[in-house]
């Protein structure tokens, strides 16, 4: 039983239509509450529907709850040995990032019975609902890997950017704090101004009017144009890293198969499981298994062929 029940709530595993039932519907579910928060915010929606904003809160936390804990109970059946442990897999599970997500899913309604909450701030809460969606996204999961991967690199270029955030704020500050003490009258205040002016947003609500506060304004500028992209360019060159290997895995794996010489139904499901794990498209991984068979023949091909004929004709 709880075997199966992981397998329902795992999502991308379940190979029965039950399965694919549990998601579709746990999958409505979130976004829906997604959509309810939205709506329940605009005051004439919300002074007429209010009570059904309320029933469906309620069942999406009777829901959420009973899910949570059926995947805390069922942590132990994954493949992750980090969670096999009764007692220590299900506390490690419980620390896992999408568990935290569960877990402030639900948190803040059953604190609000016990301690007084801001309902407006209880409300915003519920919009981390929408992160839940990350567990069905393989995509999410990829920039998760790219992140986790990458985060030594991603800290350092952060950590530079700060520092010319701090140097920045810190130039204008001295060079504009007599002339705008509202906007400049401390590094703090300064800071707005570097961080808008390095983003390249540019809101013009604060404008250096001394030379050295243009001078630095004018580096800073030039500078952060590069500085600022370099994050985005680690993320993007870390996703594409990521969607390769899945490829060159799925890949060995056409090869591995292919070398018995046929494909059996069983090596078909092995195929299926890999493609829904690795996030690949039925398309994509359709021509790496043409192409693996392309790759057999033609290794096949050369197999058959005379040493002499391998080898150029030559001895």
């Amino acid at each position: 039983m709880r075997k199966r029940i992981f397998m329902l709530l795992d999502a991308g595993h379940g190979d029965q239509p039950m399965a694919q039932a549990v998601d579709v519907f746990l999958i409505s579910l979130i976004s829906l509450n997604v959509i309810a928060v939205i709506l329940e915010s605009v005051p004439s929606i919300e002074a007429v529907y209010g009570n059904y904003f309320v029933i469906f809160e309620v069942f999406s936390i009777t829901v959420f709850t009973i899910e949570y804990i059926l995947r805390v109970w069922s942590a132990v059946e994954s493949d992750n040995p980090r969670y096999r442990s009764p007692i220590k897999g299900r506390l490690r599970f419980m620390r896992s990032p999408l568990a935290i997500i569960d877990l402030m899913v639900i948190l803040p309604y059953f604190l609000s019975m016990f301690i007084g909450v801001d309902l407006r701030m209880l409300r915003a809460l519920r919009m981390l609902r929408a992160f839940r969606l990350t567990r069905y996204a393989t995509s999410m999961n990829i920039l998760f890997q790219v992140l986790r991967n990458e985060a030594s690199v991603i800290a350092a270029a952060l950590f530079v950017l700060l520092m010319l955030i701090l140097v920045a704020a810190s130039v204008t500050y001295l060079a504009e704090h007599t002339v705008q003490p509202e906007a400049f009258g401390s590094i703090p205040h300064a800071l707005w101004w570097a961080v808008v002016t390095m983003t390249t947003i540019g809101y013009g609500d604060v404008v250096p009017q001394t030379v050295i506060g243009r001078l630095c304004a004018g580096v800073v500028g030039i500078i952060s144009v590069g500085i600022v992209a370099v994050p985005a360019g680690i993320l993007a060159s870390g996703f594409s890293d990521a969607l390769h290997q899945r490829r060159k895995k799925f890949e060995h794996v056409v090869e591995d198969i292919l070398g018995n010489g046929h494909i059996s139904d069983a090596d078909r499901e092995v195929l299926r499981h890999m493609q829904e794990e690795l996030g690949l498209s039925p398309r994509d991984a359709a021509l790496m298994l043409k192409a693996g068979y392309r790759r057999a023949e033609q290794s096949a091909e050369r197999g058959a062929e005379p040493p002499d004929k391998q080898s150029g004709g030559k001895a």
